[in-house]
């Protein structure tokens, strides 16, 4: 059970993830978190180096989709400026909204990956829907009220990882 909260890699931020590595591994779209994967939970905006990125993306064909568990407002605050298409209320680990992303992107489960801060969303809906999983650390060092009781169980089942030697990340959010 506890392998559906493994993801299929991790690193340190987004930054980490290359369009050309992507690109030759056959990705075509990328499913993205927004709050502390992209930026912090409460920056309303992306910042320079994130546009950066998902221009980077977009040269390489690579389509971008956010799929968060907020609110319509803040996710639409964020995407429309940046002309990403985006689902809200996701009710992530659910698999419904990842299926819908691909189809919005017109792309396959094999062509596609998620990426996001969370195990107890975004890697365990990842993996039981059968996608590739990527693990960031959160950007931000605080979180909402709700994502603060998720981190908590998150911590013990990567402690659980480290013992087993399933992981060798180094928790850099404490």
């Amino acid at each position: 059970m506890l392998k559906k909260f493994l993801p299929s890699e991790y690193v340190k931020s987004i930054y980490h993830i290359d369009a050309k590595e992507l690109k030759l591994k056959g990705i075509k779209g990328i499913i993205t978190d927004l709050d502390n994967t992209l930026v912090e939970w409460d920056r309303p905006n992306a910042t320079p180096k994130l546009i950066n990125w998902l221009d980077e993306m977009q040269r390489n064909d690579i389509k971008v989709t956010i799929v968060s568990n907020n609110n319509e407002q803040r996710v639409r605050i964020f995407s429309d400026p940046l002309r990403i298409p985006f689902i809200y209320k996701a009710r992530k680990p659910l698999g419904r909204a990842f299926k819908k992303a691909i189809q919005m992107m017109g792309t396959t489960k094999d062509e596609t990956v998620i990426i996001g801060d969370q195990l107890l969303t975004d890697v365990l809906g990842g993996n039981r829907a059968g996608f590739y999983t990527i693990l960031v650390i959160p950007v931000a060092k605080s979180d909402g009220f709700f994502t603060r009781f998720n981190r908590k169980i998150e911590r013990g089942i990567m402690a659980n990882f480290k013992r087993k030697g399933l992981i060798d990340w180094e928790d850099e959010q404490q």
